[in-house]
């Protein structure tokens, strides 16, 4: 990985961990419970329940992605930044700027 490379995708990890926290923020007043002397009917309340239930996913699963964001920024001046953690290939380019969280080369994290 070039410096050139390796600068723009420590931007986009930066970029990519600011707008991960945005989204925890409003997920998090997504996922709030609903409160039992709400007034809404029976079937309301049923709706409001799973959304909270979809939203609480959607929670979990961006604070993991912000957790490998952090730990992707700590990592990156390392030489073997960008290598697969599975077989030890480099990892694309252009798959790191999709997702620098990656660890994983697209072969390997298919399996």
């Amino acid at each position: 990985m070039t410096a050139e490379e390796r600068a723009a995708l420590k931007a986009r990890i930066i970029e990519a961990i600011a707008s991960t926290e945005a989204e925890i923020l409003r997920r998090e007043e997504n996922a709030k419970p609903i409160s039992p002397d709400n007034a809404i009917g029976r079937v309301s309340r049923m709706d409001a329940i799973n959304s909270r239930g979809v939203a609480q996913a959607g929670l979990r699963t961006a604070k993991r992605k912000l957790s490998n964001l952090k730990i992707a920024l700590t990592k990156i001046d390392l030489p073997s930044f960008g290598n697969c953690s599975h077989c030890g290939n480099p990892i694309r380019p252009a798959r790191l700027m999709f997702m620098p969280q990656s660890d994983r080369c697209v072969r390997c994290a298919d399996k």
